[in-house]
């Protein structure tokens, strides 16, 4: 069985740069505490998006078991609209609701999907049998996830915590299990 560990970025602190944008002190005490709710799992592999937030959510990970983070750019979130938002609410939902829409500038929730899964489907072969945390975003996991059961949907998105953790257990490439394991 293979086993990833979908964590969401903790909290961070808003600017528009999307690569750059550093956690919060919040989300700083939260990303100490992951480790502790992946344990006593041992991991493997540590990966990530390139964006900042992503990459500090895990750092303790990779440090706890001597692990250099991989970087794919492909994890990164989905950009919604280049334009911000008049309703941010409004926009996602509709993207949620016709996957091939895709705002000005933006990703159709199927783009970001097919994106995602694709490094998905490349840490399973790559990584038969081992665990690997993933540092990723809201969005882009839910539509991953989405992908292997459609029960993870806009409404599963809307309930999620930042940070949060998702073990996701593969028999090849066959979904077998998710279990949420951040606790408040």
């Amino acid at each position: 069985m293979t086993n990833l560990y979908f964590i969401r970025h903790a909290h961070s602190i808003y600017t528009p740069d999307e690569l750059e944008r550093p956690l919060s002190e919040k989300g700083k005490k939260d990303a100490v505490r992951i480790l502790a709710m992946i344990q006593p799992d041992n991991i493997d592999v540590v990966v990530s998006s390139p964006y900042k937030r992503a990459v500090q959510t895990v750092e303790g990970v990779a440090q706890h078991y001597n692990l250099e983070i991989e970087i794919f750019e492909d994890l990164k979130e989905r950009t919604l609209t280049v334009k911000p938002a008049e309703d941010f609410k409004a926009a996602i939902t509709k993207a949620w609701e016709e996957p091939n829409f895709a705002w000005e500038g933006g990703e159709s929730n199927m783009a970001a999907q097919a994106r995602g899964v694709r490094v998905i489907q490349h840490l399973l072969k790559k990584y038969e049998d081992e665990n690997v945390a993933i540092g990723t975003h809201g969005n882009i996991m839910v539509l991953i996830m989405n992908y292997f059961d459609k029960q993870y949907d806009f409404s599963f998105w809307n309930g999620l915590d930042m940070p949060d953790i998702y073990k996701i257990t593969f028999d090849g490439d066959l979904l077998v299990g998710v279990r949420r394991l951040w606790e408040q």
